[in-house]
């Protein structure tokens, strides 16, 4: 009795379509963890981003033993990049401090003026260093919904990701403090964020 036994011709393993599948898939996967507006990517970006803040302090420290305790002011400005380009390149020429690197706002040249282009942080104008309650008190933020002052618990940064307040897309901001300190928050604001007179609020250019 003749029998015969057929087995497959195909190889063994993965063909050159399966393999391109599998990649695409995990590109895809990998997009969604790491793109602008993912969580994890944002994460990441808030760390980076108070390493900013903490520098910029290092400036503003600086600038205030030079002015008497005086933080840097300008006269009717409406945005933040105005006084806080008293700081370049004098007591700052690295101006890529001053871009949030969750954002996608463009950096500036090595020290070149601020209030020529833009930046992404919101600055408290007019306070002093020297003031005994300084150290509770914001001085620089992520970029923020409005200028108007926030009570606790209120929005303060973007709830979808979308303009304005978006630095960090929809997963909140980071706040400077007097005494160096940065403190992050989700979209709400972790405590009273008043504006009491002569100090002003300005966000950065839109």
């Amino acid at each position: 009795m003749h029998t015969s036994s057929h087995q497959s011709s195909r190889p063994g393993g993965f063909s050159l379509i399966e393999l391109l599948l599998v990649l695409f898939i995990m590109c895809g996967v990998s997009a969604m963890m790491y793109s602008f507006g993912s969580a994890r990517r944002q994460k990441s970006q808030k760390a980076l981003c108070q390493d900013n803040l903490q520098k910029i302090y290092i400036a503003l420290q600086i600038y205030a033993k030079d002015a008497n305790g005086r933080l840097p002011q300008i006269t009717n400005a409406v945005t933040s990049e105005a006084p806080l380009d008293l700081l370049v390149p004098r007591y700052s020429a690295d101006t890529s401090i001053f871009i949030c690197p969750g954002g996608r706002d463009p950096e500036r040249p090595a020290g070149a003026a601020l209030s020529q282009g833009k930046i992404s942080y919101a600055y408290y104008m007019g306070r002093r260093l020297d003031d005994p309650a300084a150290a509770t008190w914001p001085l620089l933020t992520d970029r923020q919904v409005d200028t108007s002052s926030k009570l606790k618990g209120k929005q303060v940064f973007s709830l979808t990701g979308d303009p304005p307040g978006n630095n960090h897309h929809k997963y909140g901001g980071n706040f400077l403090l007097g005494d160096g300190s940065v403190q992050g928050s989700g979209p709400a604001a972790p405590f009273d964020l008043l504006i009491p007179l002569p100090v002003v609020f300005l966000n950065p250019k839109p």
